[in-house]
């Protein structure tokens, strides 16, 4: 996939409010395969819709969002199965980790479907990140930090042409948010692909091509 175009979009909960200064919502915006996107935006103004919507997880919007021309809203289950395995990651805000499960184990689930990264790979992550005495630790024991490294493991896991991150540092100081971007950056460049990053006051620190206000 080379790019997304969103054309006059919409959450459906904002139609008929008065949107001022937004970048993003009833414009026009394209997002190109290898580039860097930060989308900054207030508590309340929709990120975490946009990337469902990007995702296919929600589709309740006016407008149109196409990938490489095509309008999305006609996609089938099976499509964008297809999609979140070799096109799209996703590190979700709210995570979305099995508490029951161990930090390795919630990485595992994902890289035992798409077999896209070595064992060896994975484990020197877990070390770069700071986190690698935490493999065997339940995940609903580790801080939300850690937590964190952890998604973004998992969310590298697999092939992507867009790589979606929101808020991905939240919980991290200033180490290790470096470590997350360099990390993020090192994979996105190794694939070609693009990254589109959220933020409602503490941003990831990449080298972005464009940012958006939201």
């Amino acid at each position: 996939m080379e790019k997304i175009q969103l054309n006059k979009v919409l959450p459906n909960v904002f139609r008929g409010r008065a949107l001022t200064g937004s970048d993003i919502w009833e414009n026009d915006v394209c997002f190109e395969k290898g580039k860097f996107y930060l989308i900054e935006a207030n508590s309340g103004t929709g990120k975490s819709s946009l990337c469902s919507f990007l995702y296919g997880y929600r589709n309740d919007y006016q407008g149109n969002i196409m990938f490489d021309n095509e309008d999305i809203a006609r996609y089938p289950i099976a499509q964008w199965v297809e999609l979140r395995k070799q096109h799209l990651a996703l590190l979700w805000q709210e995570l979305r980790l099995f508490p029951e499960l161990t930090a390795w184990e919630n990485v595992q689930i994902k890289n035992q479907m798409t077999k896209f990264q070595t064992d060896l790979q994975i484990a020197q992550w877990f070390d770069l990140l700071g986190i690698g005495d935490k493999r065997d630790a339940l995940i609903g024991r580790m801080s939300y930090g850690q937590q964190q490294r952890v998604a973004l493991i998992r969310t590298l896991c697999q092939p992507a042409d867009f790589i979606f991150a929101d808020e991905p540092i939240s919980h991290l100081d200033e180490q290790n948010s470096q470590l997350m971007a360099d990390l993020l950056t090192q994979e996105a460049k190794r694939q070609g692909a693009a990254v589109i990053a959220t933020s409602i006051g503490k941003r990831l620190e990449l080298k972005y091509d464009t940012t958006f206000k939201l």
